[in-house]
């Protein structure tokens, strides 16, 4: 790594208008990128990354925010001072930015190819022809299959992990000197992450551009960056090489980075959160091998509350007027069986099948083939009134729970609203009362009831979603990726949460992620599905330390670990 700094932050403050009143977000912050390094930048939802990275981007919104002080020296020019003329040719061309969500950040009306045609085309003055050529040339760089297919493709006719691939070479087609990476991996698979992650790292080696890596997650960032920097309610709390914020953190809330995930060899009975951490209130109590065999024995001596035979579901591709429609088995004969206070782990790269059987069980799409017995009764026979019974005990949190929630209504409403559906409690006075309960349940208070969806962060929201579920005192939940695009703080109080519930009411989940290390901790038994097949099923340790099948190897190998 060269010596010289090709950026340098200097005790940046950033502020933005509320209401009149100017709030500041980030403090003081200071920090030098220097050439040829991939630099992290790590933190919770609110401590100020992206903030800071979009101020060097000079994307800060108008009217509404301002840095107040400090100075942005790129190549010892002050970026704070440049025209909008001057952002024009420096933005896109010698600093360049991808963006947490690629379906937002692509334009949904324009194919992936012309989207880096055109970056070509007005930074680097390239003709139609010789832009087609090198967006095909960064396609292939990007590890993209069938570039020709996708460079007449829209944005909504690939997947996640691809669309991630067209940003980074919108982001790369002009040979930047500076990459800022914000979020590129949230909500992917591990095993696309690990690929994303990889194509990031080859990329600099090829190019020697330097890369400011943003991300919640301390063991993602360290299988890419050279240092990090630790941001904390808009301040650098610490920063070092990466082996020393992992092996000997001096600050507690990078100590609580590192171990609010999961841990992969220790059970813990409870996860801990920032919170924990940050007032030295770690619980250190992990459930023993034999306590959960002891568990598991009870557990399947009951009769199987959902049984799953041999079920497929298959879907037809539509491919044009003149070619032959081919079908797609998105679930092919799966068969398992569920008992009554288990949580079963149901993991798989998109497009497994994992959601599509989610469905299927809710009965929100017919199966094409099989069978599905709740409490030993075949649900697709079920008389009206024995449906409405079923609709109420089964429930499904979602990934995302924004987008679940009308931002019309008052978040009370929304869950008071399924209660009178179903027609639990006596009148909307008693219901009310019982919706200030759920509140306080989930870690809200009172005051939540008249807030809008817009009001709340991410965590709040996922609250809401599962306050919204239990409202109807369900049997079985089914949670679909519904911590995925969470902070890890976040998910680990979301994660107890769960677990809290499932104590005091006995619910059964089946619990769906393509995060392996959440559904181990989760799980009591673990299904690994591939290609809308069972790949391997059994007790979920025993499958993370002894995976059978090549597939289930790949998925632990692409969990980050750290250094």
């Amino acid at each position: 790594m060269n010596t010289l700094p090709i950026l340098k932050v200097k005790n940046i403050t950033i502020a933005f208008k509320a209401k009149n009143t100017w709030n500041t977000m980030v403090h003081g912050v200071s920090f030098s990128l220097f050439e040829n390094e991939i630099l992290g930048i790590v933190g919770e939802s609110g401590s100020g990354k992206s903030v800071t990275a979009l101020s060097i981007m000079g994307l800060l919104p108008e009217k509404v925010s301002k840095i107040s002080e400090g100075t942005i020296l790129y190549e010892e020019k002050d970026l704070i001072k440049y025209s909008k003329k001057q952002w024009q040719k420096l933005r896109g061309n010698q600093i360049s930015m991808i963006f947490q969500e690629p379906m937002s950040a692509l334009n949904p009306s324009m194919t992936c190819g012309k989207q880096v045609a055109e970056i070509l085309k007005i930074h680097c003055d390239s003709s139609h022809k010789e832009a087609k050529k090198q967006t095909l040339i960064l396609f292939n760089k990007v590890k993209l299959p069938r570039p020709e297919d996708i460079f007449n493709s829209y944005p909504h006719q690939i997947s996640g992990g691809q669309m991630q691939r067209v940003m980074i070479a919108i982001a790369i087609a002009c040979k930047p000197n500076i990459l800022i990476a914000d979020e590129p991996t949230t909500a992917l698979d591990v095993t696309v992450q690990k690929e994303i992650i990889a194509l990031l790292k080859d990329l600099q080696k090829e190019t020697n551009m330097s890369i400011i890596f943003i991300s919640h997650d301390l063991s993602l960032v360290s299988e890419i960056a050279d240092r990090a920097l630790v941001m904390y309610q808009g301040k650098i709390v610490e920063q070092g090489a990466i082996a020393q914020l992992f092996h000997s953190p001096k600050h507690q809330y990078t100590k609580a980075l590192l171990h609010t995930r999961p841990s992969l060899t220790k059970r813990a009975e409870r996860l801990p959160t920032i919170a924990d951490f940050l007032e030295n209130r770690v619980a250190t109590n992990i459930i023993s091998a034999q306590e959960r065999a002891i568990r598991h024995k009870k557990l399947y001596k009951q009769k199987p509350l959902l049984e799953v035979i041999n079920l497929e579901k298959e879907y037809f591709s539509n491919a044009g007027f003149f070619k032959k429609k081919t079908i797609v088995k998105a679930v092919n004969d799966l068969s398992f069986k569920l008992f009554e206070g288990e949580t079963l782990g149901l993991v798989g790269e998109s497009g497994c099948g994992k959601s599509t059987l989610g469905k299927a069980i809710l009965q929100l799409e017919k199966a094409t083939k099989g069978s599905i017995k709740y409490r030993g009764k075949e649900i697709s026979n079920l008389s009206e009134a024995d449906f409405r019974r079923f609709r109420k005990e089964i429930q499904i949190i979602f990934q995302d729970p924004y987008s679940s929630l009308n931002p019309r209504v008052l978040i009370g409403e929304a869950i008071l609203e399924p209660m009178k559906v179903h027609h639990l409690h006596k009148n909307n006075k008693t219901r009310k009362a019982k919706v200030i309960e759920i509140l306080k349940q989930v870690g809200l208070t009172e005051a939540y009831f008249y807030r809008y969806p817009h009001e709340l962060s991410g965590g709040q929201r996922q609250r809401i979603g599962i306050a919204r579920t239990i409202a109807l005192e369900p049997k079985l939940i089914i949670c679909d990726e519904s911590v995925s695009a969470l902070d890890i703080s976040v998910q680990a109080q979301v994660l107890n949460l769960l677990n809290d519930l499932k104590e005091k009411y006995g619910f059964t989940y089946i619990f769906i992620s393509h995060d392996l290390a959440v559904v181990k901790y989760m799980a009591d038994q673990l299904l690994v599905m591939n290609a809308g097949k069972i790949e391997e099923i059994g007790e979920a340790d025993e499958i993370y330390a002894n995976p059978e099948r090549e597939y289930t190897k790949k998925l632990i190998a692409a969990i980050p670990k750290g250094k």
